[in-house]
């Protein structure tokens, strides 16, 4: 085969690639709202003041990936059309051992990658987690398999105690407003301290995409400003026992004034860690364990 006729594949080849290419960008372009916030619960983009940027940082990381992906399988497209073997072809093709430039370029390329990933999370990580002087500080606490909300607002101090709320006999579900509900203020900076009072739990509110687990004897923080008034629905996300499906809460992000009515309505002090499960404590009787036991 002459050099002229190879030289002609090879551009076959790269037309393709560019028109595939072409095509996935023309996709893109006609994309439905739920596509374009990457199929994320957040029907709001600033439903909290860190949604947008943990939205914008997992569109891009997908659409990079995208790119990646199809300039890879692109190239090696490329190289199995442009190089097949030909009827006319006799013999055996050139032998190489290695390709230095090569192998350097296919092992740097990565690396880059990796470490412009991980500065980006980085970056993200620490602005989510920064603490703040927060408005508002709740302590969250679950138990099997319900929710426990302490309040602490303009120094009033006011809880919720939650009960569960069990499905309906036949498996259908049950009356959302009988859920435990915990009442945010909008534009106003809050601080969760995320306690358990038995085992593994994790607070999870799809809508504010973020997650953090509760660790008995460890407290944990979530620091966010709701910036939307609406209802929005929570779960714990870790297997916590039979009726972890059943763990369920609503969210309602509401105006001051009605934040504030809310509170209100809700019993004085906080119900702390008195109410954690004491695994040692029998009937207010603590049992000392003997040698080996």
């Amino acid at each position: 085969m002459s050099s002229q006729d190879r030289t002609g594949s090879r551009g076959s080849a790269k037309a393709k690639v560019l028109a595939l290419v072409g095509t996935g960008a023309l996709l893109l372009t006609g994309c439905s709202a739920e596509a374009k916030r990457g199929w994320l619960p957040n029907v709001e983009r600033d439903t909290t003041n860190h949604t947008a940027a943990i939205q914008d940082f997992w569109v891009h990381s997908w659409i990079a990936v995208v790119v990646i992906g199809i300039l890879t399988w692109g190239l090696m497209l490329w190289c199995i059309i442009a190089y097949r073997r030909r009827k006319t072809d006799t013999g055996y093709p050139r032998q190489l051992s290695y390709n230095m430039p090569l192998e350097i370029f296919y092992t740097a390329i990565p690396l880059v990658l990796v470490l412009v990933f991980f500065s980006f999370n980085n970056t993200l990580e620490k602005s989510i987690n920064k603490p703040v002087d927060s408005e508002v500080v709740v302590d969250v606490r679950a138990k099997q398999w319900s929710w426990d909300f302490n309040y602490t607002y303009q120094g009033t101090e006011k809880h919720f105690a939650g009960t569960q709320a069990h499905l309906h006999t036949d498996g259908s579900e049950g009356a959302r407003e009988e859920l435990p509900t915990l009442y945010l203020p909008a534009g106003k900076s809050v601080q969760l301290d995320l306690n358990s009072r038995d085992v593994i739990h994790s607070f999870w509110v799809p809508a504010f995409l973020q997650k953090l687990d509760m660790i008995p004897g460890k407290t944990n923080h979530i620091y966010l400003t709701p910036q939307v008034e609406g209802n929005y629905d929570g779960k714990c996300a870790e297997l916590c026992g039979e009726y972890h499906s059943e763990m369920l809460f609503n969210v309602k992000v509401v105006s001051d004034a009605e934040f504030k009515a809310q509170l209100a309505k809700m019993d004085d002090g906080h119900i702390g860690e008195e109410y954690d499960r004491q695994p040692d404590t029998v009937n207010g009787v603590v049992v000392e364990h003997g040698e080996g036991e």
